[in-house]
């Protein structure tokens, strides 16, 4: 993050950082330090929790461990393809998204979608491209790093959002070393195949996974960048 110069204010460095923050989609194989890694996480713990309860959990995947996860949860999502019946045995433990989607969350999502299948010539109805473009989660985007974030279940809703300001710490601390980030719920549904991997305990349930990484520069796909409504749009000043 050092293009800001030396006179930059710690103000534009943080501010460079959230702005400069985006899902990634495309990562190179360049390797991440264990220590970086290792770094980006301590730093993240200083999130807010509830009375301090810090409820996250990190496994992080990377070589075999992560290769091997990979080809078991696209094995599944190929065998659902080809039986939707099998969907039922792969279910989020927690609601994600809204049950029944109303305006303007569907526009958005839908805007979002297309924005992006557009970029990478998937047109509608084209399932064979959309089913291929969506395991790409699976491999963490080429990601060497993968994360898996749990949570016990003794813990109450108030922990997800706990949960969020962790991951989002992580997220933009990989900004400051020069890495990327792809934060992933595409995983959820797949806990019964996550878990046993990566040895969590029986009280222990899946938040979402995190792709990380070095962003491929040359990827089309990684200049799609999000819109953003404008704060005037989502605040209300009280006097």
């Amino acid at each position: 993050m050092n293009e800001l110069g030396r006179t930059a204010t710690p103000a534009a460095f943080v501010e460079a950082a959230i702005d400069s923050r985006m899902s990634i989609r495309a990562f190179t194989q360049q390797a991440v330090p264990r220590e970086t890694i290792a770094h980006l996480l301590q730093v993240a713990a200083r999130a807010p929790s509830g009375t301090n309860t810090q409820p996250w959990r990190v496994y992080v995947l990377q070589g075999a461990s992560r290769d091997a996860l990979a080809d078991k949860v696209c094995a599944a999502h190929d065998a659902i393809r080809a039986n939707p019946a099998l969907g039922a045995e792969y279910r989020e433990e927690y609601d994600y998204y809204p049950e029944k989607w109303v305006s303007p969350y569907i526009d958005r999502r839908r805007e979002n979608g297309w924005g992006l299948y557009g970029l990478l010539g998937i047109a509608r109805g084209e399932k064979d491209k959309m089913h291929a473009q969506h395991q790409r989660n699976f491999r963490f985007f080429d990601a060497p790093v993968g994360l898996m974030f749990t949570l016990d279940r003794v813990m109450g809703r108030g922990s997800l959002l706990d949960y969020g300001a962790f991951l989002q710490n992580i997220m933009v601390a990989a900004r400051g070393h020069g890495l990327h980030t792809c934060p992933q719920a595409a995983w959820n549904g797949f806990a019964k195949i996550i878990l046993p991997h990566i040895g969590a305990g029986e009280g222990e349930m899946l938040v979402c996974g995190m792709s990380l990484g070095y962003a491929d520069e040359t990827a089309p796909v990684n200049s799609y960048r999000t819109p953003r409504v404008a704060a005037a749009e989502f605040t209300t000043w009280m006097d």
